[in-house]
């Protein structure tokens, strides 16, 4: 099993390493052809990780697929795994889609100029594996163990998912102004950027940049976003090499979308009622998933799949007839 996580590993650093190293060696702002071209470039690689996992959960390489799933009691085969690694990335991507619009707000509010956000997106992708390989560590230890915890999990997401479809919309990013606050206290923060440096030294003293404390609240919520889409994925899987490689690649392809999804994003009015309702959906398919299985079978998984897309067609298709219906003269 250790050939598959270190060769996984391997796989995206090679990838950051080519994004940083080669295409954007330069501080530079891709162009939105540049970013929907590198997003293309993530699904077709998720879509082909897909294959890969059919075959090495079939052929139970390394013993993938060899052990049962406490989440369905079953072994993952080689065609239930890839179906429970696809409905995995869809979840994750979907919502990770509200953190796309919380980093473009941290950028406004901290005036993080285009040409050097793509940076502090680059580090904060380090960050961000290895907090939410952390947490799945430990989702996955307690799910195996406590299988009980599967149904905190689905309260939990019931809850979360009908609490943001209650609440208004804030100004500020979640924890924002507590993490500035403690920054200020605890570091000397410039004013101005220094070129593409986190840290800079003046006067004999270390001093954060801006693009550091831009950073630091990117990590701060991503790792808020987390709590909810970690327990959301164990309402399908609680494989941990599958829970994580879905939320890697659903990392890598809304960061190579950021760019182009940014400014997009806002239109997707609907956002909200869309995320709530799957959240809330994943908590009850939690809650009776043994009556579930029970009543639809095998085929479990599909339906979770084909509702999460649904749901997300339904939410950009009504935010494009309203967007629209707005725009005409009255």
């Amino acid at each position: 099993m250790i050939w598959m996580w270190g060769g996984f590993l391997l796989f995206v650093f090679m990838l950051l390493a080519l994004d940083l190293g080669v295409f954007n060696k330069k501080a530079r702002t891709p162009s939105m052809k540049e970013a929907l071209g590198f997003t293309t470039g993530v699904v077709v690689l998720a879509l082909m990780f897909t294959a890969f996992v059919w075959v090495a959960y079939h052929n139970g390489w390394e013993g993938l697929g060899t052990h049962l799933d406490a989440v369905d009691n079953q072994e993952n085969d080689g065609r239930l795994a890839a179906v429970k690694f696809l409905t995995g990335y869809v979840i994750e991507l979907s919502l990770s889609m509200d953190n796309v619009f919380v980093i473009a707000l941290l950028f406004g509010h901290l005036r993080i100029p285009l040409v050097l956000q793509h940076r502090v997106l680059f580090w904060g992708i380090l960050g961000a594996l290895a907090m939410r390989g952390a947490m799945i560590g430990v989702g996955a230890a307690l799910v195996a163990r406590y299988h009980w915890v599967l149904y905190l999990f689905g309260a939990f997401l019931v809850y979360t998912g009908v609490r943001m479809l209650l609440t208004k919309d804030e100004d500020d990013a979640p924890g924002e102004s507590w993490v500035m606050a403690q920054l200020r206290k605890r570091f000397p923060i410039t004013e101005e950027f220094h070129g593409t440096s986190f840290l800079v030294n003046l006067n004999g003293r270390t001093f954060l940049t801006p693009l550091m404390v831009a950073l630091v609240l990117v990590e701060t919520t991503d790792l808020i976003f987390a709590v909810d889409s970690i327990p959301a994925i164990f309402a399908i899987t609680a494989d941990p090499f599958l829970v994580f490689t879905s939320n890697v690649f659903a990392i890598l392809c809304l960061r190579s979308l950021y760019f182009g999804l940014a400014g997009l994003i806002e239109k997707f009015r609907y956002l909200k009622v869309s995320l709530s309702m799957i959240l809330t959906l994943v908590g009850l398919k939690m809650l009776v998933v043994r009556w579930l299985q029970a009543w639809i079978g095998e085929s479990l998984n599909f339906w979770m799949l084909g509702l999460v897309a649904g749901i997300l067609l339904v939410g950009a298709m009504v935010s494009m007839m309203a967007d629209k219906k707005k725009a005409m003269p009255s």
